[in-house]
């Protein structure tokens, strides 16, 4: 069994984008910029997109963080979304979720242009990824085909088994490890709340990708020796061993589940440090205007 490092190689590559940033800045290009709305003040979302405007500094990147009280009206952040979407300056933004329940979030997400949508969220960006065109691939899904890469998984003529259907990871995922391409070419089942016979199905997996926010679903009876286990799941759980008082739980019963694989992600440790990567990595490609030109 091996474990895969998402600290580690998330270092590499903001190590390899920082230098990238250096031989920008030697022949006098611009600076890569990344905006970032956050709107009230979940706990997850701050710390979230805190770890965003550190990350940008440690690369070399210029950040904005555009703050706004729950009560901003829908109009009032389109309007913003609009100057954004007109600001040279600004290469790439997010808009961090989930919003207030009185703005739509759909509505948000189709309003950003797609050549500044690093987050990947737009639905030209999902319609490209869904063809194989070139576009900006979501981070989380992004981040996870790269620890693929770099730890030399084969998939390939595989199965793979996605466990969760949101639109931020499991569909995406099961669209991306099913495309003509490396990482991918795998035979990919998409399984969710209504799927049954989910033990006998996840027990033919080559491969398991699992997003669905519940911790330790996935136990040692549902995987076959050999597996590789992607845990997603970042779940916080009460606890008194830590000084925040809680802890991360991933959707994997890591006890039983890594002795039988050859490969699996760690949570903490694994999925989440790719993320943020992922981000930095599409805000590089979005300052280059070569997808969108």
């Amino acid at each position: 069994m091996q474990l895969i490092d998402g600290v580690k190689i998330s270092g590499e590559i903001k190590q390899e984008i920082a230098d990238e940033v250096i031989a920008i800045n030697a022949r006098g290009g611009k600076i890569p910029h990344l905006a970032a709305i956050l709107v009230g003040h979940d706990g997850g979302s701050e710390t979230y997109v805190s770890n965003k405007v550190k990350a940008c500094a440690q690369v070399g990147f210029n950040s904005t963080l555009i703050r706004y009280e729950e009560d901003i009206s829908q109009e009032s952040l389109m309007a913003k979304i609009k100057e954004l979407n007109e600001d040279e300056d600004i290469d790439g933004f997010i808009v961090q979720l989930p919003l207030p329940k009185h703005i739509s979030e759909s509505k948000v997400i189709e309003s950003i242009n797609p050549s500044k949508d690093v987050d990947g969220f737009h639905p030209i960006n999902v319609g490209r990824m869904s063809l194989g065109i070139p576009c900006f691939v979501s981070a989380t899904p992004n981040g996870i085909l790269e620890l693929i890469k770099r730890y030399n998984i084969e998939t390939s003529q595989k199965n793979c088994v996605v466990i969760g259907r949101s639109n931020i990871v499991g569909r995406p995922m099961s669209i991306l490890m099913s495309l003509k391409a490396n990482p991918g070419n795998a035979t990919v089942t998409l399984c969710h709340s209504k799927t049954l016979h989910l033990k006998e199905i996840c027990l033919s997996a080559d491969i398991i990708i699992t997003a669905l926010g519940s911790p330790g679903f996935l136990t040692g009876e549902m995987v076959k020796e050999g597996a590789v286990v992607i845990d997603v799941g970042t779940t916080r759980i009460e606890s008194n061993q830590t000084k925040s008082g809680y802890k991360l739980k991933g959707d994997v019963n890591f006890e039983e589940v890594a002795p039988k694989c050859s490969f699996i992600t760690p949570v903490p440790g694994g999925v989440g440090p790719m993320t943020i990567v992922s981000l930095l990595k599409n805000t590089l490609l979005a300052s280059t205007k070569k997808i969108y030109s």
